[in-house]
């Protein structure tokens, strides 16, 4: 009982009491899409500067790499039942904020993971990371994967990093009850995992689970009642392996284990902190980095899987790959660092697709029960479409994950490659293909910038004037390497030509301050909550009259 319940709590986008909304997980739901579909209050016509922008500010101790998810509803005790915010830094801190009141400054709860021998790891500890140059973070690496929420329970589930002693590297998942910041009982547990295979690092056929090297940047996943956790590297500091973990959300207790490249190496489940997707029946979909793919001359063979989108299924302890699918052109990607796999998946609601990105600029639609494996020519035919999205003959590499609406005049996918627009797919459900080419691309000052646009949407159904895309991106600086500023847009997802409004409309009052990498806005009951690395978590909403 406890499972079906947090199953079927899990696969929703959020929980609802009355008209309010609760975001639980990274990109809304289990499918991927980023859509919050009960937004009541805002919508085409009041999303203006006039009567939109920035309500109020939470400072935190350090930068936002997680997604702030949103609980509806939490019995605070003595405070009283509030809706709260969950924000989590890469100083290993989680604090739950009043989600709604401007007035209430202080965290309800606030906990740190750090200690006199506990500190959060940061870039220059991955010595041999981009040879010793590691930028992709730009400090510290405590809580980077976005959590995930059990409503059921009331738990908030993270993994935390820490060094301990000066040299000891340490992984964490923890358990927290929502309404105090207290550790569950069994919680936390130490990450740890072997796995049979004579790869990368490998010793006596076992690979060990290196807690420094594993980068834990994907977000959380809660999928019948087993939080799933899942790792890459730190710019392919080998020997590194592609691992996901789930444990049992009652007990902590390790449930099962999957290594993408047991015989190979690399196989990184990035996903640009997209966190894995799931269907009804609990199988797990994962876009793969660059790795081995196949063994002994075979690249169809199922062990390892670098640069694949892959469909899983739980057998017992471990994972069996159910379908999956790798570029014919894999082993360019691989030579040339364009690897699948550097946005996340997204199943399209009420079909059997799904489709994925790659840093070579195509975006591969499949069928999700029959991916189509490795075609036998020099074209991917044995996939439903492919797409690629070319700027001035370019590839645009997708990383902010593409996001869905089914709309009153017709169903969409919108993304924001890198250096190019906003780009609205209108989606034929006759054919089950996209139509090409785009619906509708957006106009901007200057294309975006490593990563592209971060999406969300926010609409009442399919209620005309009330769809909204919402975009965060870099103004004018490469975020790859770099903190950079960044500004938030509102775009009619009717028709995203049309631009609502951005936050450099009254800059000194909506400002965004530091692009938060990776992580999209949060967007529920008449609120916008997007994370920065100017160490603080903005709220944007209607503005007071």
């Amino acid at each position: 009982m406890f499972r079906s319940l947090i199953a079927a709590a899990s696969f929703a986008f959020c929980c609802v009491a009355g008209a309010q909304v609760a975001v639980l997980t990274q990109h809304n739901d289990l499918a991927r899409t980023g859509a919050n579909l009960r937004e009541t209050v805002l919508n085409t016509g009041n999303v203006n500067s006039k009567q939109f922008g920035l309500v109020f500010q939470r400072e935190v101790d350090d930068q936002i790499y997680a997604q702030p998810l949103l609980m509806t509803n939490v019995d605070l005790g003595a405070q009283g039942t509030h809706n709260v915010v969950i924000v989590a830094t890469v100083n290993d801190s989680v604090y739950a904020f009043d989600a709604d009141d401007p007035a209430r400054r202080a965290p309800y709860w606030h906990v740190s993971f750090l200690g006199p021998n506990a500190v959060a790891p940061r870039n220059d500890d991955m010595t041999g990371a981009c040879g010793g140059e590691y930028a992709d973070f730009t400090g510290a690496l405590g809580i980077v994967a976005t959590p995930v929420i059990d409503p059921v329970s009331g738990t908030l589930y993270l993994v935390a990093r820490t060094k301990e002693y000066g040299t000891n590297y340490v992984q964490k998942l923890h358990a927290l009850d929502l309404r105090t910041g207290a550790e569950r009982g069994h919680s936390p547990v130490t990450i740890t995992a072997t796995y049979a295979g004579h790869g990368a690092g490998s010793r006596n056929g076992v690979l060990t689970f290196d807690s420094q090297r594993q980068n834990p940047r994907a977000g959380l996943a809660l999928v019948n009642g087993v939080v799933y956790v899942s790792w890459a590297s730190h710019c392919d500091w080998g020997p590194y392996h592609g691992w996901l973990i789930g444990y049992d959300g009652k007990t902590l207790e390790q449930a099962v284990v999957y290594n993408s490249t047991p015989d190979g190496g690399n196989g990184g489940i990035w996903m640009s902190g997209q966190a894995p997707a799931a269907d009804p029946e609990g199988n797990l979909y994962l876009c793969i980095g660059n790795g081995s793919v196949g063994r002994r001359g075979h690249p169809e063979d199922l062990i390892n899987r670098g640069e694949s989108f892959l469909k899983l299924a739980r057998r017992g302890a471990s994972m069996e790959v159910k379908s999956w699918f790798t570029p014919c052109d894999w082993q360019h990607l691989e030579d040339t660092d364009s690897d699948f796999g550097c946005s996340g998946p997204l199943l399209v609601p009420g079909t059997t697709l799904a489709f994925c990105g790659s840093k070579d600029g195509k975006v591969y639609l499949v069928n999700r029960d029959n991916m189509g494996g490795l075609s036998g020519s020099g074209a991917d035919t044995n996939i439903v479409q492919s797409i690629r999205v070319s700027v001035a003959g370019a590839s645009a590499g997708l990383f902010g994950s593409p996001v869905w609406w089914d709309g009153p005049d017709g169903s969409y996918a919108y993304l924001w490659s890198k250096l190019d627009f906003l780009r609205q797919y209108k989606f034929d459900r006759a054919s089950g293909k996209f139509i090409e080419p785009e619906f509708a691309r957006a106009a901007a000052s200057n294309p975006a910038p490593m990563p592209g646009g971060l999406l969300a949407i926010s609409a009442d159904g399919k209620r005309p004037g009330t769809g909204i895309v919402w975009a965060v991106h870099t103004l004018g600086c490469d975020g790859n390497h770099n903190t950079c500023p960044g500004t938030l847009r509102a775009y009619d997802a009717q028709d995203v030509r049309r631009e609502l409004w951005n936050s450099d409309q009254v800059k000194g009052r909506d400002g965004v301050g530091a692009l938060a990498k990776f992580v999209p806005p949060t967007v529920a009951n008449g609120k916008v909550y997007l994370a920065t690395f100017s160490n603080r978590l903005n709220v944007y909403g209607l503005l007071a009259d």
